[in-house]
């Protein structure tokens, strides 16, 4: 299927995702592992630490980000995830693939923020009217050029 995009879907699509991100980073800023799965199709894989295998399906995703949260099980740390400069490419399957530079920033009770890692997101994302979902998602760590 060929998908001929105006500059007004695609500034819709913009919006849309850029709104889609927003809730999906603040689920998991916030540890509700269940609602960012949910923010992923039911197939959907995610790898966000460079020498781990992708995590396969929603469970596996809880699954992955419950394991990778018990470092952080005795340390008041409190992570927030910056999406910004979101490129977007409508791929003639329907679906949209979404490149987005993204910094952690990192605060712990009484210090200053830290920004760590700095990283590229690369996103297949699936838009069906007002839905969006994450395919797969790769982060690349700029740190490991």
């Amino acid at each position: 299927m060929t998908t001929t995009v105006t500059a007004r879907t695609l500034t819709d699509l913009y919006a849309q995702v850029q709104h889609f991100y927003a809730h999906q980073m603040q689920a998991l800023d916030g540890l509700r592992f269940e609602d960012y799965a949910a923010t992923f199709t039911e197939d959907g894989t995610f790898q966000h630490s460079p020498d781990a295998e992708p995590a396969r399906t929603r469970p596996g995703i809880v699954r992955e980000l419950v394991e990778f949260h018990k470092r952080f099980e005795n340390d008041p740390v409190r992570r927030r995830h910056w999406f910004n400069h979101i490129a977007l490419e409508p791929q003639e399957d329907g679906s949209v693939r979404s490149t987005v530079y993204a910094l952690v920033v990192t605060v712990r009770p009484g210090g200053k923020p830290e920004i760590a890692p700095s990283c590229v997101v690369h996103d297949v994302l699936e838009v069906v009217g007002d839905q969006v979902l994450t395919r797969s998602r790769l982060v690349t760590h700029d740190q490991m050029f």
